[in-house]
């Protein structure tokens, strides 16, 4: 029986400068294969390339092309989607946008792909099948993040709502790093152990966590347990608001006598103290402020 890859490490890269295209490559490939350097001469050849193409095409627009520089590669490190293909090109890995005819079956089943890319704006980012388990090897992230195959589906249908480029790789990937791990230390790659990594993850999650009185706007990509907490917290939020809304409607007998009722003129007091028992206490608990309403209202 074949064994796990990588001894059944998960390699991850933290973020360094403008470096994700080249964390989502080698988390892609799962070690450390390719440098910015590397990545920087693909982006040139793909430069020299593109520029003979257009000196040899009669394109009335090929004296703009020329004039801009690279494509490929920012000044600020961001390299093209072309040249993330050209790199996992060298170890026979295709790169298919997930709009693609041939990619149709991966909106239906993405637990049976073993790779996604993900782009928006400067931003790349991997998801990886790792020994029939799937990860987000954002490198924002200080591990790789454990996915359910449930919250696989949900979280690219949330990123392609949200405007995301979805890429699927496909082919034979690496079941070992060539490089040896005690070899391999570029500063920003680690390798962890699926409880090690799930341990970072769930540190790092409780030290971010605001405190009371903190504003604080929602992570990009919250994880599957924090996206429970928030839920739970938007329910509690509600029927709050809810009890509250209701400790603001007038009493039957007031809005009697706003009616014109003159019988209801002796209607009781809230601070009477046999006053009336349907009146919802403001210090009450919101659940209760609720239920005691719902009461009111039945009778």
């Amino acid at each position: 029986m074949e064994g796990p890859s990588n001894g059944g490490l998960l390699y991850h890269e933290v973020q360094e400068g403008k470096l994700c295209a080249v964390h989502c490559v080698n988390t892609v490939l799962q070690g450390p294969f390719f440098s910015e350097v590397d990545l920087a001469v693909l982006a040139s050849d793909l430069d020299q390339k593109e520029q003979q193409v257009m000196l040899d095409g009669s394109n009335a627009f090929s004296g703009d092309f020329l004039s801009v520089g690279s494509y490929n590669v920012s000044l600020g490190g961001d390299f093209s989607i072309q040249v993330l293909q050209r790199a996992l090109e060298v170890w026979d890995l295709q790169v298919i946008p997930s709009d693609s005819p041939i990619a149709e079956a991966s909106k239906y089943d993405p637990e049976l792909e073993n790779a996604f890319i993900c782009h928006l704006q400067d931003h790349w980012f991997c998801m990886r099948k790792i020994n029939g388990e799937w990860y987000n090897f954002n490198s924002l992230y200080p591990a790789p993040e454990h996915l359910s195959r449930f919250y696989l589906s949900a979280y690219l249908d949330s990123l392609k709502g949200s405007g995301w480029s979805i890429f699927i790789v496909r082919g034979n990937f690496p079941k070992e790093c060539p490089i040896p791990a005690s070899d391999a230390n570029n500063g920003f790659g680690q390798w962890l152990t699926p409880d090690d990594a799930k341990r970072i993850s769930v540190s790092c999650n409780q030290l971010q966590a605001p405190t009371a009185g903190e504003s604080s706007s929602q992570p990009m990509n919250p994880s599957p347990s924090e996206a429970d907490t928030i839920e739970e917290q938007e329910e509690r939020d509600l029927r709050a608001a809810i009890a509250a809304s209701l400790m603001d409607l007038p009493s039957f007998d007031t809005a009697k006598n706003d009616d014109g009722d003159a019988g209801s003129s002796t209607s009781k007091s809230s601070s009477d103290p046999a006053g009336n028992d349907d009146t919802v206490r403001s210090d009450a608990d919101p659940n209760e402020a609720v239920d005691a309403k719902d009461e009111k209202l039945v009778s």
